[in-house]
């Protein structure tokens, strides 16, 4: 009777002693704490069943009905820092562990994901719970963040760079982008801004209604630097349509390095041909019009097709940078003609008799004047001139100038003093600079 009587007395010891110590192996017990012993990725006390590490004895019972026989061995994220420290010792901290929160993002016993977080490789859910959810649901996602890897840019816990970044905005974005870092060091001109400012400044890096995700569509993004151009585009009559486009400017530019100036994707005649040299209406094909002619207009033999277009746009027939008419038939006056004389001799058409502006002439009789000064029906430069490329010595149309649906051909001949042509709209006729011909039009 008197070892009977011992039994309750030595329990009860054996359970405060327990209670004391909290070991792991006493409180997961079936009829306690079970539910821990089933948790996939356990926090590491828990796996070695320390849990005296973060629970301490305040009762000798345990449980207590209405109330608690354990209570945390500190408050808040001092808890925490006991063995994870220095996780708020940095220039930025993020709020929740500033405010000792661990708990807001981490399951304190264990979780089924690692990090002791229970939602998997996609932190979307997690970081969306504080952070504003429409960021992620843009039609453009940056890779990571549309997969909720939002921990390969940015540290949790602290960092010393703005918005928790584990970098620079610029080194973290090249930690990805090692092929892109690799070209634009090799690259012979490379865009300010990806020189000297951080990728953010053109791109949101979590996403946007705009393709690349771009902070704002184009041409906007782009003329908010390059005002000069945005104020071109605006009042341009005639607009360069892939300025419009989804693709906007970057169609002809790079936005980021290129080997070739103004950061064209390929030299600029090159960049021009890879539109104007197809056969899609209603663009002409010039690649083919200028194709093993012996004679190229000087900007295109330079390589420029701006010496006569304005690649954004101007207020011009075919975005010229001058004034020309768009119909084939233009009487000269003052300034109808820019386009051309701002290079050619600009009294080319001023003078009926000149021996000095023109060796297209009849004697002293100004040859360019009489076709095109004519008050009836003056002719434009392109009847007689291509003005890309042509087999014919001074660009002239030796294979003809359509006219609707007819191809008007030149008959034009050149000799040491003048020369001669047979055309579809006049009897054959001859010039001579030193002895004037019977030129009159019958």
């Amino acid at each position: 009777m008197k070892m009977l009587a011992f039994v309750p007395f030595a329990l009860a010891a054996l359970l405060l002693t327990s209670a004391g110590n909290a070991r792991g192996d006493s409180c997961v017990t079936s009829a306690c704490h079970v539910e821990i012993s089933k948790i996939a990725v356990p926090h590491a006390p828990v796996k070695d069943g320390d849990c005296a590490s973060c629970h301490n004895a305040v009762s000798k019972e345990h449980p207590i009905k209405g109330g608690k026989s354990f209570q945390l061995a500190a408050k808040g994220g001092a808890l925490c820092t006991g063995c994870h420290d220095g996780l708020a010792s940095k220039k930025l901290v993020h709020a929740p562990v500033k405010g000792g929160e661990c708990v807001a993002c981490h399951k304190p016993h264990g979780s089924s994901g690692r990090f002791l977080l229970d939602k998997g490789d996609d932190q979307n859910p997690l970081c969306t719970g504080c952070h504003d959810q429409a960021t992620f649901q843009q039609r453009f996602m940056h890779g990571p963040a549309a997969v909720g890897s939002c921990t390969e840019c940015h540290d949790p816990h602290q960092s010393q760079e703005k918005a928790l970044l584990k970098q620079n905005v610029r080194d973290t974005c090249l930690r990805c982008h090692s092929d892109f870092a690799n070209q634009l060091k090799a690259a012979a001109f490379q865009h300010p801004p990806v020189k000297k400012d951080p990728c953010t400044i053109c791109h949101d890096p979590h996403g946007s209604g705009v393709p690349m995700f771009l902070v704002k569509k184009m041409p906007d993004l782009c003329i908010s630097c390059h005002a000069p151009i945005g104020k071109k585009i605006a009042e341009a009559k005639v607009l360069h349509k892939p300025i419009k486009s989804e693709a906007g400017c970057s169609s002809c530019h790079s936005s980021h390095f290129s080997k070739a100036k103004g950061l064209l994707a390929f030299t600029e005649m090159e960049t021009c041909l890879s539109c104007h040299g197809t056969d899609k209406p209603p663009l002409k094909n010039i690649k083919k019009e200028i194709a093993n002619k012996k004679y190229l207009h000087g900007p295109l033999k330079n390589g420029e097709c701006k010496g006569c277009h304005d690649p954004h746009g101007s207020n011009y027939f075919r975005m010229l940078g001058g004034s020309y008419p768009e119909t084939l038939y233009a009487p000269y006056k003052d300034g109808l003609y820019d386009a051309c004389l701002k290079c050619h001799e600009k009294n080319l058409l001023r003078f009926a008799d000149t021996t000095i502006y023109t060796k297209f002439r009849n004697g002293n009789r100004n040859l360019h004047y009489v076709h095109v000064v004519n008050s009836r029906k003056g002719r434009t430069c392109r009847v007689c001139h291509a003005p890309h490329a042509s087999s014919g010595e001074k660009l002239i149309n030796v294979e003809g100038v359509q006219f609707g649906e007819w191809k008007v051909p030149l008959n034009f001949k050149t000799t040491a003093t003048g020369g001669s042509c047979a055309p579809g709209c006049h009897r054959p006729l001859a010039y001579n600079r030193d002895k004037a011909e019977d030129y009159s039009i019958k």
